[in-house]
């Protein structure tokens, strides 16, 4: 069988009426509805946060805690992010979406790294792909360090000097965003505003750029299939008006309809077990569509690689045991990697590993 690339595979099945390909098939009872209710999520001011209003504060952090107990997921407005850099991020994408095949796979991915350019058919999965490419880089919080920069001009050359310090700067504004929000979710634990603030001042996280191709057979697929994500925080914009996010809320999918002047943000399973199971990790997924490209920009806030991921003692007692072993970020990612494919699920089956591997 000939090898395609997704590229080749979307610009055939573009010009041809034929059926997508069987590995892009998902079972039936994970296929996706098109059509779903609405979530209605509250959205979080983060000018509140700055403003010194106490009242205005408490309301916002008791919000926060109920949707957090809840489902993870909640919806940040008056972010204060420029919206020209949030354009430009938007633009650039295109750029590198746009061009040959050969072209961006000279920032491939390698097998078992999650950094690099992705198309579902140099994955190391044979079934379920999604119908998506990405692009993932690390950034650190550390000034000194221009990762991001680095990494497009040794991936991609110097022509892409001036991206990579867009993104660079995309970056900081996601960690800067990110460090607000911990000090919300440090006051909605009660453990206190500088708390989570401080634990993740040095962050080394990963961006991504998802790039969902129009696709004719919308109901057969996924653009990413349904899981929580392993991180800590996870800061999304999506692109103008496509549809395509969707949570899973009691016990049924609801679509996020996208907001360009918000972020979407959600609780990964790291801070899942930094606040002792309490904040629910969110499940979540993406589904494509027939008219148009979805596209959006994805930060996920991860700890600094020697930070040790395990609760404040304050919310350990007899009503609320640990749930999770202490483990260092790396650990987590390597797992994700190496043994398992992040569902739902993927914080219990790395808490037994864990167990087992120490034993």
């Amino acid at each position: 069988m000939p090898t395609f690339s997704t590229l080749d595979l979307l610009h055939h099945h573009h010009n041809n009426t034929s059926k997508i390909p069987s590995q892009f098939i998902w079972p039936d009872h994970e296929k996706p509805t098109l059509d779903l209710p609405d979530l209605h999520v509250p959205l979080i001011d983060l000018m509140t946060s700055i403003s010194g209003d106490p009242v205005a504060l408490s309301e916002t952090c008791l919000l926060l805690d109920q949707v957090c107990r809840k489902h993870g997921f909640f919806i940040v407005v008056n972010h204060g992010v420029d919206e020209e850099l949030i354009a430009k991020a938007h633009e650039f994408m295109e750029l590198f979406f746009g061009m040959k095949v050969e072209e961006k796979q000279r920032a491939e991915r390698k097998v078992g790294e999650h950094c690099g350019y992705a198309n579902s058919f140099i994955g190391r999965f044979s079934c379920k792909l999604p119908w998506k490419e990405t692009l993932s880089f690390k950034y650190s919080a550390d000034c000194s360090r221009n990762v991001v920069e680095d990494y497009f001009v040794n991936a991609l050359g110097e022509d892409w000097r001036n991206v990579g310090k867009l993104y660079q700067q995309y970056c900081q504004a996601m960690s800067e965003v990110s460090l607000t929000i911990m000090e919300l979710l440090g006051m909605s634990l009660g453990v206190g505003r500088a708390y989570f603030r401080d634990f993740f001042e040095g962050n080394e996280s990963i961006m991504r750029l998802n790039y969902y191709p129009k696709c004719q057979n919308p109901d057969q697929t996924l653009g990413t299939g349904p899981h929580c994500d392993p991180t800590s925080l996870t800061i999304l914009h999506q692109h103008d008006s496509v549809h395509g996010l969707q949570v899973f809320v009691d016990q049924q999918w609801h679509s996020i309809p996208p907001n360009p002047q918000a972020f979407v943000v959600n609780i990964g399973d790291t801070f899942t077990a930094l606040s002792n199971g309490m904040y629910k990790s969110c499940l979540h997924r993406a589904v494509v569509n027939e008219e148009a490209v979805r596209k959006s920009l994805a930060f996920f806030l991860c700890p600094n690689e020697e930070k040790v991921v395990s609760p404040p003692g304050c919310l350990v007692d007899d009503k609320n045991p640990r749930i999770f072993p202490d483990f260092r970020w790396p650990t987590f990612l390597h797992f994700t990697q190496k043994h398992y494919r992040a569902d739902d699920k993927t914080l219990l089956a790395f808490s037994n590993w864990l167990y087992q591997t120490t034993l």
